[in-house]
């Protein structure tokens, strides 16, 4: 495809004005972070505990050793990343920095600024529209507020690696960052949607995932074979391979590919990705009145759902006791709101008056 053919293409993308992340977050990413937004002021004490990461040494390292995407530097990405920004809404557009790296990969780190890095190996692996979709994935975690927190779990691993001489202080970062990787796998299914509402294909993102996950040319790949894959990980096997599987995505940051690429192929051919699509979507400027447990219950249906249709034995009994979280975990959430707001009310009054 010529770039006078993509441009045209460009113009017949959807935009989503003032689309909330809620549009596009997987329920179990949803789930996992509510509690962490609903406290008050929790990002803000983060960004102090996480003062000694140095935003500003992150983004003077990638200037010094990377390559700025700008108009004059790789303008065909500064054009995508711009036009991505756009799709879902974002100001400022992040920085995007080409660093040199022959595995592919693409992070979203920073605090208050973040940035976006992309490796020359994903670069040479994908076309045009899967960078495309990769982009508009990094897009999603800015939107979602997640370089936060892969930047403090980037931190806490480093930190980890420099005490494994302390057993019980390593073993306590290990639990806490055995949560993030837990949750971060989720926000990478979440962003995944991000990248297919910016390149609004989802035959792109699936070459995309079967490229990362070994295809050299996925046009010549039988792509039904490639998440039948996931389909056949999912049923088979006993208590042992469950076992295995847990123990083969522990440590691991991101989902395994067949299964990433499953997930979002469902997504796309569901009801919420046509909604949005049609511009039916939840608005940014609605969210601080979105009931916090619309997303506990969200989550919990979710992993429900996972559960049931699931064939692993291990997975089973644990959803015996999902049902149940979902009704537990919504009133919860909502007695927290309740008891914010009033709290709020009562201290905005006690201010007034004074």
């Amino acid at each position: 495809m010529s770039y006078a053919e993509q441009r045209e293409l460009d113009r017949g993308r959807i935009r989503f004005p003032d689309i909330s992340p809620r549009a596009y977050e997987h329920p179990a990413d949803r789930g996992a972070l509510v509690a962490l937004r609903a406290i008050p002021g929790f990002d803000a004490v983060l960004k102090a505990v996480s003062g000694a990461i140095g935003e500003r040494s992150v983004r003077l390292l990638y200037l010094a050793s990377a390559v700025r995407v700008s108009p004059r530097q790789y303008p065909d990405l500064h054009q995508m990343i711009t036009e991505c920004a756009t799709t879902l809404d974002l100001q400022p557009i992040p920085e995007l920095y080409v660093q040199q790296d022959p595995a592919p990969n693409a992070m979203t780190i920073g605090l208050d600024k973040p940035i976006i890095v992309i490796t020359t190996g994903m670069l040479k692996l994908l076309d045009a529209e899967g960078l495309r979709f990769a982009i508009g994935h990094e897009v999603g975690h800015v939107v979602s507020g997640h370089a936060l927190y892969r930047t403090m779990l980037l931190q806490l691993i480093g930190i980890a690696n420099q005490i494994q001489w302390l057993p019980i202080g390593a073993w306590g970062i290990r639990a806490i960052i055995a949560a993030l990787m837990e949750w971060y796998r989720k926000s990478e299914l979440s962003c995944d949607r991000a990248g297919l509402l910016c390149v609004q294909d989802p035959r792109a993102a699936l070459r995309v995932h079967a490229s990362l996950a070994g295809a050299l040319n996925p046009d010549e790949m039988d792509i039904a074979g490639f998440l039948d894959q996931a389909k056949d990980y999912q049923e088979r096997g006993d208590v042992r391979d469950s076992v295995l599987k847990i123990l083969q995505i522990s440590g691991q940051t991101h989902p395994l590919a067949a299964l990433r690429a499953a997930e979002l192929q469902k997504w796309a051919a569901g009801s919420e990705y046509q909604d949005i699509l049609a511009g039916n979507y939840p608005r940014r400027s609605e969210d601080k009145d979105a009931p916090m447990s619309d997303d506990v219950k969200a989550a919990a249906a979710s992993y429900t759902e996972s559960f049931g249709s699931s064939s692993d034995p291990l997975i089973k009994v644990i959803g015996r006791v999902s049902g149940v979280m979902g009704g537990v975990g919504g009133a919860a959430a909502n007695r927290m709101r309740d008891w914010w707001q009033s709290g709020r009310s009562t201290d905005s009054g006690k201010s007034d008056d004074q």
